[in-house]
């Protein structure tokens, strides 16, 4: 088992805490947001929004009661898709692992609101987080030409993130004979 990386003598990434996110989580969420983007940033105005919206999903990390990420999930009602929307990991915990465990728990949330496919955007200069996207089985399928606010290209990517296997009891589906003289083709 690998020892994990350690931060400040004491408190490793095994400390890590995963949770949704309150509206207590606010003013640390803006912090955050602040922090890790100088253009593109999320206002304290839609945080609260997506904190109202039961059907997205804003999962926080803590380290020692310190807010150090989150993911934000978007599911549409109208698909099956789930979309990470942003997410951001503070410049004290990255590189550790922080990231790939927030990834990991937004495509847990989406399965469990029955999402089948995982989708996000991500810088095309940004190569560490397409390196970890990579690591996780993303795979990416377009490009968004001038999609952030500095003209930036943004590199689409997305997993399957549930699947299905079937347990091997069919079913019987009854035989039913032709009655008539004539068929209706291939559709009947």
């Amino acid at each position: 088992m690998p020892r994990p990386v350690t931060r400040q003598g004491s408190i490793t990434m095994t400390d890590l805490l995963l949770r949704q996110a309150t509206t207590a989580d606010l003013d640390a969420l803006v912090r955050l947001e602040n922090l890790c983007f100088d253009e593109d940033r999320i206002s304290r105005r839609s945080f609260r929004r997506f904190l109202e919206v039961p059907r997205d999903r804003l999962i926080v990390a803590t380290l020692a009661g310190e807010l150090v990420g989150y993911a934000l999930v978007l599911m549409n009602a109208a698909t099956r898709l789930a979309r990470i929307y942003s997410i951001a990991v503070s410049p004290s915990a990255r590189g550790r692992g922080a990231g790939e465990k927030l990834v990991r728990a937004a495509e847990q949330e989406a399965v469990e609101a029955g999402r089948i496919v995982m989708r996000l955007e991500v810088r095309e200069d940004n190569q560490s987080a397409i390196g970890l996207y990579d690591r996780l089985g993303y795979r990416q399928f377009g490009t968004y030409r001038d999609y952030y606010e500095d003209h930036g290209n943004a590199l689409r990517f997305e997993r399957r993130i549930l699947f299905y296997e079937p347990s091997g009891n069919f079913p019987e589906v009854p035989y039913y004979p032709q009655t008539t003289d004539f068929s209706c083709g291939p559709a009947a």
